[in-house]
Formats: structure tokens, sequence, C-alpha cells
């Protein structure tokens, strides 16, 4: 019983808060990001950083960095799914709405998630994870209210940053149900992850030259330093430890990051951005917190066979 906790802590509970703590802190980065680069060079460059660091990560590991068919098929979905179109709506919604709405936005992750690993996996969500669900979803909206409520930008912007979250919220979940399918998991994850990046890397400076025209560099040393941090901690890192939880408890569970993201974003935002807090915004965060308790409750995170990792 202890060696099964002393796995699971390791294997899923540790991980789970580091990627969870770093995700939610790269709201603020990205909103910094966003100035005289245009939004897809920034997409282009944090992918060209962190598909090299994944490419060295792959070889510290001993795993070959060349797939076969099958495994370029799937770094080739992934790459356009989760590092491409993701990321590139992400970055334009938050022209459009703050980082609150958008971090509030994708933890419904969890919805699409659960739908598609039920679909795909056959991981058919019990009782407690539908109430539990409902609870935090309950919370996340008047989050979201809170957030539009303080938004002052017009309808038609809110609008568009709305649908382009949406957009990328689909796309993360294709993502994170297919890299947990039986054909992609017998692949190692650093190498596969090295070769979505870079495939992910190569479409964004397409896609970048097309709408932005020729690469735009920034000399702000504050630029730098969060294109890094975004680059290695949330990408390669962030990835490296998210996938694997996905393949261990299935992508619904693994989308409560996503629901305490905004929670640990609008945290920082109280420290770094002088976020005040009101009834609603405390009140969408207790149920948030509430629901992902209910719905892990009497539920073994049972660790699986080691993958490809």
């Amino acid at each position: 019983m202890n060696q099964r906790r002393t796995s699971t802590w390791l294997e899923i509970v540790l991980p789970f808060i580091i990627f969870t703590t770093i995700w939610g802190s790269t709201w603020i980065v990205i909103r910094d990001q966003l100035g005289i680069v245009p939004a897809q060079w920034s997409v282009s460059y944090r992918f060209v950083i962190a598909a090299v660091a994944m490419a060295g990560l792959a070889k510290l590991k001993g795993r070959p960095l060349l797939l076969d068919r099958q495994g370029m098929q799937a770094a080739l979905f992934i790459g356009i799914a989760q590092f491409c179109i993701n990321f590139n709506f992400v970055y334009l919604a938050e022209r459009h709405v703050t980082s609150g709405v958008v971090a509030t936005m994708f933890a419904l992750l969890l919805i699409p998630n659960s739908l598609l690993g039920w679909l795909f996996l056959g991981q058919r969500p019990g009782g407690r994870f539908a109430i539990g669900s409902v609870v935090a979803v309950a919370g996340i909206v008047l989050l979201c209210l809170h957030e539009l409520g303080s938004n002052p930008a017009p309808a038609s912007e809110v609008l568009a940053g709305l649908g382009f979250t949406a957009i990328a919220l689909t796309a993360a979940s294709a993502a994170n149900v297919y890299q947990a399918r039986e054909h992609v998991r017998r692949h190692h994850l650093a190498s596969l992850l090295a070769w979505s990046m870079a495939i992910g890397a190569v479409i964004d400076i397409a896609l970048a030259w097309a709408v932005a025209g020729p690469p735009v560099f920034s000399t702000r040393p504050g630029y730098w330093a969060g294109m890094l941090y975004l680059s290695l901690l949330a990408s390669a890192l962030g990835f490296s430890l998210y996938f694997p939880v996905v393949r261990k408890i299935g992508p619904g569970k693994a989308a409560y990051s996503s629901v305490l993201v905004p929670v640990i974003a609008m945290a920082f935002s109280t420290v770094v951005e002088a976020y005040r807090w009101n009834a609603v915004a405390i009140a969408g965060a207790v149920l948030t917190l509430a629901g992902m308790l209910i719905a892990m409750s009497r539920g073994r995170l049972v660790v699986q066979s080691p993958d490809a990792a």
C-alpha cells in the first residue's frame, strides 16, 4: 500500500502540482509578450526553443529521435492541434479579452476531455466525477462572469476573444486525448514531443510569415526572459509532465489542472497586478475547488504500466 501511494505521489500528484502551478503563471507572462512582436512570431519562437530543449532531453534520456511513420503521423497531429492551432488562438484571444477570461474559459477543458476520452478511450466518467464537474463548472461560470464584468472591451471584442479561446480549447482537447491512444503511447514521449513541437514551430513560422510578415524581434530583456520561461518550463517541462499524467489517469481527471489554473492565475494576479477579489470571484474559486475535491474523492488514481517515456 505504501509503495502504491509513493508511486501515485511521484507519478501523478507531484507532476500535477508542478505543471498546474507553472501553467497558472503563464497567462500573465503571455500577456507581457503582446506588444511589438506579433503573436504569431512569439508562438514560433516559443516552440523553436521548446523543440530544441525536448530533443536535448530525449538524447539525455537515451531515447532515439527517429520515429517510424506512425510516430511521425502522431507528431504531425499533435504539432498542428496542440502547438499551432491551440497556442496561436490563445495569443489572439488575449488581444481581445483579459488573460483572466482566457484562463477561466480554459478551465472548461475537462468537458471535451471527458467526452472525447469516453468516446475514443472508453474512459466513462463516474457519477461523483460528473457531480464534481457540474459544481466546478458552476464555479468557473462565476469566475468568468466576474472577469467579463470587469472587462471594459466592447461586446464584439469579448465575443471574438471567447471564440478564439473556444477554438484553442477544442484543439488542445483533441491533442490531449489523441496522444493517450494506444498506438501513440508506444512511442517515447520525449521524442514524440520534440517532433510535435518542431512540426508545430515550422507551421507557426509559415503562418507568422504569411500573416505578420518577416520576423520581428524585441530588444526588451523581459520579453526574452518570459520567452525562456514559456519555452523551457511551461512547454518542455510542462508537457513532459502533463502527457504522462493524462495517460495514467485519463484526460478527464488530468484536465482538472485547467480547473485550478484560473484560481492560481488570479492568486498570481493578486500579487503582481493587484487583482481584487469580490464575493462572486471568491464563491467561484470555492466552488471550483470543491468540485475538484468531489470529483476526485473515492476515486483511486490507478497508476498504469509504464509507457515509453
